[in-house]
C-alpha cells in the first residue's frame, strides 16, 4: 500500500497561508527533495488554485531563480487529483474529483506507486479521521502571523492523533523541518 504524506509550511502560530511565507532557496531545495518521493498530489481546489497555473509557468517560462525553477519543473511532473465540487477545468496532468476526497484516496493508496502527498487544508481533518495520513512534514517558519488560516481549527479533529518524530532538519534561515510518522 501506498504512503500518504501531508508536507506544508506552517508559522509558529499555526497558519499555514502560503502566500504569507518568504520562500528562500534551501525551502524551495527542501521541497523539491519531498517531491522526488512522491508521484501523485491530492489537492483541494483552494491549493490547487494557488499553486497552478503559478508553478506551471515558472516551469514553462523558466522565469524563477535556479531552485524555484528545480521546484516548478518537479511539481509539473507530478501528476495530480484535485477535489472539487465548482472547478471545471484543469491542466492535462490533472484529474478532478467532485466527491468523497476519504474514499477516493483510500483507492488511490491501494493501487502501486510511490508516495502521495496530500495538501489540504479543509480536508485534512476528514483525511486524518479516516486514517490515510501516514506522515507529517512540517516546514516551520520563525514567524508569528497573528492571523489566517490555520492547520486545524477547534474541534476540527473527533480524537487525538499521537505522532513519532523522526528527523529534524535545521535550516540557516531559522526554518526548522519536522518529520512525523503516525503511530
Amino acid at each position: 500500500m501506498r504512503k500518504v504524506s501531508f508536507a506544508i509550511n506552517i508559522s509558529l502560530d499555526g497558519v499555514c497561508d502560503h502566500t504569507l511565507f518568504n520562500p528562500n532557496p534551501e525551502i524551495h531545495e527542501y521541497f523539491t527533495e519531498v517531491m522526488n518521493e512522491v508521484d501523485l498530489i491530492f489537492f483541494g481546489r483552494i491549493m490547487y488554485q494557488l499553486m497552478f497555473p503559478y508553478w506551471a509557468n515558472v516551469a514553462r517560462d523558466k522565469s524563477g531563480t535556479y531552485d524555484e525553477n528545480k521546484f516548478a519543473e518537479k511539481i509539473t511532473s507530478i501528476s495530480r487529483v484535485v477535489v472539487s465540487r465548482s472547478l471545471t477545468t484543469s491542466d492535462e496532468n490533472t484529474r478532478i474529483v467532485r466527491a468523497n476526497p476519504a474514499e477516493e484516496l483510500l483507492q488511490l493508496k491501494q493501487l502501486p506507486g510511490k508516495t502521495i502527498s496530500v495538501d489540504s487544508i479543509s480536508m485534512l481533518p476528514e483525511l486524518i479521521a479516516a486514517g490515510l495520513i501516514d506522515e507529517f512534514k512540517l516546514m516551520i517558519h520563525p514567524v508569528i502571523l497573528g492571523n489566517g488560516r490555520r492547520l486545524l481549527d477547534t474541534g476540527n479533529l473527533q480524537e487525538k492523533l499521537d505522532l513519532k518524530l523522526i528527523e529534524t532538519i535545521n535550516f540557516k534561515s531559522g526554518c526548522v523541518a519536522l518529520h512525523y510518522l503516525k503511530k
